[in-house]
Parts: structure tokens; sequence; C-alpha cells
């Protein structure tokens, strides 16, 4: 390894396996911070072309020789891909003592890498806290963006902070036993709050279908319609005031205690989809549990006969 200048690393040769949407934006911002991206693997031919246009310089080989050549190997492959890509590697015994070894994995620490790490590696998790869609502004992005990174010592945590820095995100330390419980609070912050919005979108189109006004789009299945344009500036509002007051942003009537409303929001969701109305009981149980809601609404949302019409 290159010697470091303060916590700055030198100029590292780069290696990403592979150049799909995390591996190819990361190259970007890497490359960015002065450092030199010498080989990618790409499989696919959507990954290829996106090796092309982002990384134009740089070979695209097979993983093995990918790893040959860096001094920073970067493992960018889904979570279910990533004990077979490091068996692998270690198995050709094509990474060379001394690499420092990266991979994106949210829900892995560094104890995935343990083969490469008794070859004399630096094994180091760095996860970036966002979605990628594959666009240009990802890139963008991963200067606003939040990484999680797990090291096996201060060494290599002030190697992945300043890797981090460098591209401009900001770097915060998680223990190898929490990085399953830090994944889990990420999918059910980024995946559970798309489900619940959809969830709304399908309940808003069931009340407005049918009844628009003269010369107004119809209400269909499409993205984007009314109902989305609706929703957007209240679920927008409501999750900035989540992670800006915490407790005191939860309204609505499970908050205000309101179990007529809750009752009849239950039977009205009932009638358009039952699934709809299993998700809101649950959603507004825990939202009951948060806002310390009176017996009453618990009486309603613990009911099995609570959202059938009276």
């Amino acid at each position: 390894m290159k010697q470091l200048d303060g916590l700055r690393p030198a100029r590292l040769t780069v290696g990403i396996i592979s150049a799909g949407r995390v591996g190819s934006a990361l190259g970007v911002a890497l490359e960015r911070a002065d450092h030199v991206v010498v080989a990618c693997s790409a499989i696919s031919h959507a990954s290829r072309g996106r090796a092309e246009r982002r990384l134009p310089d740089t070979q695209v080989l097979p993983a093995h020789d990918v790893a040959a050549k860096a001094e920073l190997l970067l493992l960018a492959v889904p979570d279910a891909e990533l004990t077979s890509v490091v068996a692998g590697l270690a198995a050709t015994g094509s990474v060379r003592p001394g690499t420092i070894v990266v991979h994106t994995s949210g829900a892995n620490g560094i104890a995935v890498l343990a083969p490469l790490t008794e070859q004399g590696c630096i094994p180091l998790a760095i996860h970036p806290a966002m979605t990628f869609t594959g666009a240009d502004e990802d890139i963008t992005r991963l200067s606003e963006c939040c990484f999680g990174i797990t090291a096996a010592d201060e060494i290599g945590y002030a190697i992945a902070q300043s890797l981090v820095l460098e591209i401009g995100g900001e770097p915060f330390r998680v223990r190898e036993d929490a990085r399953t419980l830090y994944h889990a609070a990420l999918a059910h912050a980024g995946n559970h709050v798309i489900t619940v919005v959809l969830d709304a979108v399908e309940a808003l189109r069931g009340a407005l279908a049918g009844q628009e006004l003269l010369g107004q789009e119809l209400v269909t299945g499409d993205p984007a319609g009314i109902a989305e344009r609706i929703l957007a500036p209240l679920a927008r509002a409501s999750l900035e005031n989540a992670l800006q007051r915490g407790q005191s942003a939860l309204t609505g009537p499970v908050a205000r205690g309101d179990a007529a409303a809750v009752r009849a929001h239950l039977h009205a969701m009932e009638e358009v989809n039952p699934e709809l109305a299993q998700a809101y009981r649950a959603m507004s149980l825990r939202t009951a549990q948060r806002a310390h809601a009176p017996n009453e609404v618990f009486a309603v949302l613990t009911s099995s006969d609570s959202g059938r019409a009276q």
C-alpha cells in the first residue's frame, strides 16, 4: 500500500468488481479524488455500457485480473454474491497482500472478507446509505451521502474515513455486530416508506376515480398522476418533519385519539382492498404506541371487526 499523507490516502490504483450502478458511481467519485481506476469487471451488457460511459479509460477485465492490478479493490457486488466472490478471489491468490479490500454491502461487516484478510489484505466495509438509480445524479448525491464504515482496527478506520471524506461524504462507524440492525433500519425507512406511499396512492385513486372534473385527466393506474401530485407535498413535509422534529411530528386521528375516525378509515379501506386495511391497521397500531394513544384507539385497532360495516 502506498504511504499515507496524514489521513489522506496517496494516489491509489483502483480495481472495481463490478461496474454496476454502485461500482461505477464510486469509481467516478474516486477518480475525481485523484485516484486511478485502472480496471473493472463488467459481465452484463448494461454494466459494460455503464463502464464505457462513466470510466472510459478503464480496462474491462475478468475479476481476478482486476484484483491483481489494484491497490484498492472495490467489491460492489450484490450481497448474495459477496461471499462467493471473496472465496473465488482468495482461491486464485490474485489479491496481493497489503491491498485495501472494500465491499459496499450494508448488511455485512468485515467478517465476510476473512479469506482475503488471512492473505494479508486490509478489510473495510464502506456502505453508502443511499439508493442508486443508475442515473448520473447518483454520482452527485454521493457527495451528500453518509457512509457506514467498519474496519478491523483504528488504522483501517482512518483509511475508510479518509476515503469517504475525499469523495465528499460523511463517514460514521458501525460495529461489526451491529451491521444487521443498521441495515434493517435503512431497509425499514427506504423500502417501507415506498410501500406506505404506494398504498396511499392506491387508496386515493379509489376515492377519486370516476368523478374527475371537466377537462381533468382520468384517474388511472399510471404513475405521476393526480393522486401522486396530491400526496407529494404531504409526504415530503411529513418526512421532513419526522427528521427535524422527531416524535412531535406525529399528527392525525391516531395521535389525536380519535377512535371513531380510525374505525371509519379501516372500514373505507376494507371496501377498497382488505390488504390495504390490514397494512393501515398495523401502521396505526405502531403509531398509537408511539403517540401513547388512549385505550379506545387500541381497542379499535385490535378488534377483528373494526374494519367492517357496523
